[in-house]
């Protein structure tokens, strides 16, 4: 096992005043330079030496031959040499007094051969003589606050937030943080760990149930090397705050794909479930449903919402709403009749209807409007939250009729404002469905439009789900975790 987390200075991981890239190819495009363009394109302000051992330079930085040449300590290593070297050169930047090292390079035990699972042998051991060891065969940490990035992430955000991540796949923890940056989600840091030869899941839970910077922790994970401290730590954490874990490799095929992927024992389909559910932790079946669980737990307050209102378009949003709000083990309870009649005075006519969900039957109802109609809703003593679900793109239409844009003709900043007000008044949250059915190329004013109107809410602390399942989804996921913390 590796050190406790205890004596891992995660601060110089993780904030590394300079580091090292061993192993920039001065031709083409390989991983030590891309990871080198990557951290500089996101701004990281520290050190960065390189090491060929041509020597030379690259883009006008000088290349040291060896690790030993660099002047001075740095806090952490970025190693991209053939997996045959990676011991050497690991030895090295330990020697020189790195705190932890990310390892890209694969060709390790995720081969299944007597030769990588040697050589990932070498490094576990190097790394129990003083160096945490992050990979192999990972991208690595992003970490907006230090500007420290992952290979294919030279783009994405600088904004810090209250998210940890942990991945064993690369692929998955960039387009993690890439659908997140879409969706408003923010980070404080994330971790691709890959095989884990030394750091995994489970130092790496602790770690950020422990950060103050971390509210809600996401977690992909393919296998655990130690059940038993995992639960321990999962139940732990999850404790103190929401933990969401996608489990990959929980079918027949998925444990065969995980097998070949990271080298890891992927567990039973049927034991999974049960173990997540006594740690309290809150299971999701991909990375979308992670990122709608994500926001959900970060802009919600944290309690119990039982009974909801729907305020829309469509007579069929009533069917639709009350079948998913009953999947999801929530209520759209009707109106009495008093407060009914106070809706249905300012609905447009004909096609309303004032009962819940509130069918507003005009998609151009002015957003004064609405915002006097959740007002209403909120009145009612019985609700927890409201749903907004939004017909922004029909705004389309009216761009044509009168020739301007569809963003200066959608009201989607009144709207988020108004909706602000109501929240900040009644004290209920309320959520934003914003469903676009025009996404084709001849609508891609629309999917603009739809972006800076989602940014508008976010910012807002306003959640925003693309369909009205996955955000009463997102609510379920939410009321489990707080009413099994409660008992």
């Amino acid at each position: 096992m590796g050190a406790a987390v205890s004596t891992t200075d995660f601060e110089r991981i993780f904030h590394p005043r300079n580091l090292a890239i061993v192993g920039v190819s001065k031709e083409g495009l390989g991983f030590g330079a891309g990871i080198c363009n990557s951290l500089r394109a996101i701004g990281y302000g520290g050190e960065i030496y390189l090491v060929n051992p041509k020597g030379g330079t690259w883009n006008g930085q000088t290349l040291y031959p060896r690790v030993e040449d660099i002047p001075g300590r740095f806090d952490l290593a970025i190693i991209a040499v053939a997996a045959p070297a990676v011991p050497a050169a690991l030895e090295a930047c330990r020697m020189k007094g790195a705190a932890g090292a990310s390892i890209v390079s694969s060709g390790f035990k995720e081969l299944g051969t007597a030769e990588g699972i040697a050589l990932e042998q070498e490094i576990l051991a190097i790394a129990r003589r003083g160096i945490r060891v992050i990979g192999p065969n990972c991208f690595g940490i992003y970490c907006p606050r230090s500007g420290l990035t992952m290979l294919p992430g030279p783009d994405l955000s600088r904004q810090s937030g209250p998210i940890g991540f942990s991945s064993q796949s690369g692929g998955m923890a960039v387009d993690f943080a890439n659908l997140g940056k879409s969706m408003g989600l923010q980070f404080s840091k994330m971790v691709s760990f890959g095989n884990g030869a030394d750091l995994r899941e489970t130092e790496l839970l602790q770690y950020f149930g422990e950060d103050p910077e971390t509210r809600v922790v996401g977690m992909y994970i393919e296998g655990v090397r130690d059940g038993e401290a995992f639960f321990q730590a999962l139940r732990a954490t999850a404790a103190r705050k929401p933990v969401i874990v996608n489990k990959g490799g929980l079918s027949d095929a998925g444990a065969r794909a995980v097998q070949s992927h990271t080298a890891s024992m992927g567990g039973s389909g049927r034991i999974w479930p049960a173990i997540l559910r006594q740690a309290n932790a809150v299971q999701v079946r991909s990375m979308a449903e992670m990122a709608d669980a994500c926001q959900a737990f970060t802009l919600l307050p944290g309690r119990v919402y039982r009974n909801l209102t729907v305020l829309g378009g469509g007579g069929a949003l009533g069917v639709a709403a009350a079948d998913a709000a009953e999947t999801c083990g929530l209520s759209i309870p009707p109106f009495d009749d008093a407060l009914a009649g106070r809706i249905d005075a300012l609905l447009p006519k004909p096609g309303s209807s004032p009962g819940n969900p509130v069918d507003v039957a005009n998609p151009f109802v002015a957003p004064r409007t609405l915002k006097e109609i959740m007002r209403l809703a909120a009145s009612d003593p019985r609700i927890d939250l409201q749903i907004f679900n939004s017909l922004i793109h029909h705004y389309k239409n009216m761009a044509r009729i009168t020739g301007r844009p569809v963003r200066e003709v959608t009201p989607y900043l009144e709207l988020a404002d108004d909706i602000q007000a109501v929240v900040a008044e009644t004290g209920k949250p309320i959520v934003v469905i914003l469903f676009n059915p025009k996404s084709g190329m001849d609508h891609l004013d629309v999917v603009e439009m739809f972006a800076d109107a989602r940014r508008a809410f976010v910012q807002r602390g306003i959640p925003v789900f693309n369909t009205l399942s996955e955000g009463l989804r997102a609510i379920g996921h939410l009321n489990a975790y707080y009413e099994r913390k409660r008992s």
